[in-house]
């Protein structure tokens, strides 16, 4: 297994574990929310586009993430790779991608996500309102400091 840069061939598996990820960070929400598909989602598209793209590749690719200079802007693994840890390297990858303090958006909802964050020094620091899909999602912005210390994540 290794973590590698997104090559153009990676696109059609980026937008699989995409198809098959992005309402999993919304199901702690009251509201079902419709499906987008990345292609089609011009905000979220044009951000991942202008971000450095790496893929985790493990004879086939298991798992994407993407950076943006101190922005994680993006950490999916395919539902059916989760539990092996490729989200967490994945995330201490991206990190090692950045100098300085980082951060990254999630769903407020999304708390396992968030404790995931919070074991690698991330925390809360900001709530505001955003939208998927054109339906209404509160968010949070979180920050990790340069001086961090990340904590072993509990599996």
């Amino acid at each position: 297994m290794k973590i590698r840069a997104f090559s153009a061939e990676d696109y059609p598996r980026i937008l699989e574990i995409y198809s098959r990820s992005k309402l999993d960070e919304l199901r702690f929400e009251k509201q079902t929310f419709q499906f987008l598909p990345l292609e089609d989602d011009e905000k979220r598209l044009s951000a991942l586009k202008e971000s450095t793209i790496y893929v985790f590749d493990d004879g086939e690719i298991l798992g994407y993430g993407a950076v943006f200079e101190s922005e994680i802007r993006a950490l999916f693994v395919c539902p059916s790779a989760r539990g092996q840890g490729i989200g967490k390297q994945m995330l201490e990858f991206l990190l090692s991608q950045i100098h300085g303090n980082a951060n990254l958006f999630v769903a407020e909802s999304n708390a396992p996500a968030k404790a995931l964050y919070e074991a690698y020094g991330f925390k809360v620091s900001d709530q505001f309102l955003t939208e998927y899909n054109g339906q209404p999602v509160y968010a949070n912005e979180m920050v990790r400091n340069s001086g961090a210390v990340r904590t072993t994540p509990r599996s």
